[in-house]
């Protein structure tokens, strides 16, 4: 059948009850140059059999690495095999608003699981039910900020994430809010030479920032605090089960995205923000936020307590135009980390910690490598190669099907020789060993056998 199954009688019908005589009629506003005006050049349609081969042909074409320690935001750990028969449940898959408490009572709960997750992670009082991903939760923590006080000037480390500043300036353009980098030294911020003046309205710290490094935030956000300004943290919720968490640092708010817990690396998404804050901070949070209460007859029940969005109250007092969430997806962060725990969780990120640092003393041995910086990282830092990563990076996975990282020019500009270089959990003895010697050989391979210039 078509796939718009509408006979000649319905569409007749349709159109006259529009008053529009024809269906080109109906669409002569738009310009010519933007309607179709030739039948689409497609080939003829195949079989279900033909088009499956089709498509197994066409994966067969991909070239997959077997291994790869790629990270700067997007990370590989293992996914307990019990998350996707949960997520897999009928009533969460079809999961949307819940607007009915009275129908939604598995989704509300599996949203406050959530909400109590998050808060317990960062240390702070109240979560809400996710937003889209890292990048946008970070625009709308300095939304909250400028709300609390409209003052001009937003500051951010430079080991940021580039990808999640390009957002946050978007977003504070249309607020005549610039956006201002801290001073660093040896791939942090320079603590000593930060200067927060009375115009600032927030400072975001990304810990650990792009770099792996971890950022002296204590001192930072204690400065930063004192000039009347919040402190927004970025963070990878993998690392806070073992570093501090940005309440017990000084954050006013926090960020990050729940890709690394529970969530596939998935050709950049769909992935799931989360945001935490102060209590005091309640009412300037965006999205929705599940609350816990009792029914008439004293049961435990689960409601939308706070729903800060322009369809639910006047425009002008809404806090965000965010019309979804990631729920699935927040979802799947919630049951890994419920099956994790806190000691699971720890031992995660002991591991992670543990062999990065392996794999950088090994990568450092390496003739014409060398550390880019001597801060303390948790489970990513950056080697500066003898030339182009770009070019390394291509013979690695040529040679010996390895990405040994991510070339740091693909996220900013004159740093052409460093190599972004994460290391999970999912990584052995044997897959470090492989990776020095598969960079060392991509070091050593003469430039023309891998196409000389950077693409």
């Amino acid at each position: 059948m078509a796939y718009i199954p509408h006979t000649g009688e319905d569409v007749a019908a349709m159109l006259a009850a529009i008053g529009a005589p024809t269906v080109d009629a109906l669409f002569a506003s738009v310009p010519a140059s933007l309607r179709l005006t030739a039948p689409l050049d497609l080939p003829a349609g195949l079989s279900e059999a033909d088009t499956a081969r089709t498509v197994r042909d066409l994966l067969a074409r991909n070239r997959l690495p077997r291994l790869s320690f790629a990270g700067a935001g997007a990370y590989e750990h293992y996914i307990p095999a019990a998350v996707r028969p949960i997520l897999s449940r009928g009533e969460f898959l079809t999961s949307y608003t819940p607007y009915q408490p009275e129908a939604s009572q598995g989704s509300l709960q599996a949203f406050f699981e959530f909400q109590t997750i998050i808060a317990r992670l960062t240390g702070l009082e109240v979560a809400n039910a996710s937003l889209y991903e890292a990048g946008s939760a970070l625009a709308e923590a300095a939304l909250m900020a400028h709300r609390s006080a409209p003052r001009p000037r937003i500051l951010v480390n430079a080991g940021l994430h580039p990808l999640y500043r390009r957002v946050l300036e978007t977003h504070m353009a249309f607020l005549g809010v610039t956006v201002e980098t801290l001073p660093e030294q040896d791939g942090v911020t320079d603590a000593a030479a930060a200067r927060f003046g009375p115009d600032v309205c927030a400072v975001a710290l990304q810990h650990p920032n792009i770099f792996g490094a971890l950022e002296p935030v204590h001192a930072l956000a204690a400065a930063a605090k004192a000039a009347g300004a919040q402190v927004i943290g970025v963070v990878n919720p993998v690392s806070l089960g073992l570093l501090s968490p940005p309440g017990a640092w000084g954050a006013d708010i926090a960020v990050g995205d729940c890709q690394p817990i529970g969530v596939p690396v998935a050709f950049g998404g769909p992935y799931a923000g989360f945001i935490a804050c102060r209590k005091d901070l309640v009412r300037k949070l965006p999205g929705r936020i599940v609350g816990a209460t009792v029914d008439g007859k004293g049961r435990r029940g689960f409601v939308l307590t706070l729903q800060a969005r322009e369809q639910h109250i006047r425009r002008e007092k809404a806090t965000s135009n965010i019309c979804t969430n990631q729920a699935l997806v927040a979802l799947s962060f919630t049951i890994a980390a419920s099956l994790l725990g806190g000691r699971g969780l720890r031992a995660v990120a002991e591991a992670c910690a543990a062999r990065a640092h392996t794999a950088a003393r090994r990568l450092a041995g390496i003739p014409g490598v060398r550390l880019a910086s001597a801060a303390p990282f948790f489970h990513e830092f950056v080697v500066t190669l003898p030339r182009d990563a770009v070019a390394v990076c291509r013979a690695a996975m040529d040679r010996d099907g390895i990405v040994p990282g991510v070339p740091l020019s693909r996220l900013m500009a004159g740093r052409d020789r460093d190599l972004l270089v994460c290391v999970t959990e999912t990584k052995q003895a044997a897959d470090l060993e492989a990776l020095a010697i598969a960079l060392e050989r991509a070091v050593a391979a003469p430039a023309a056998a891998t196409g000389g210039a950077r693409h």
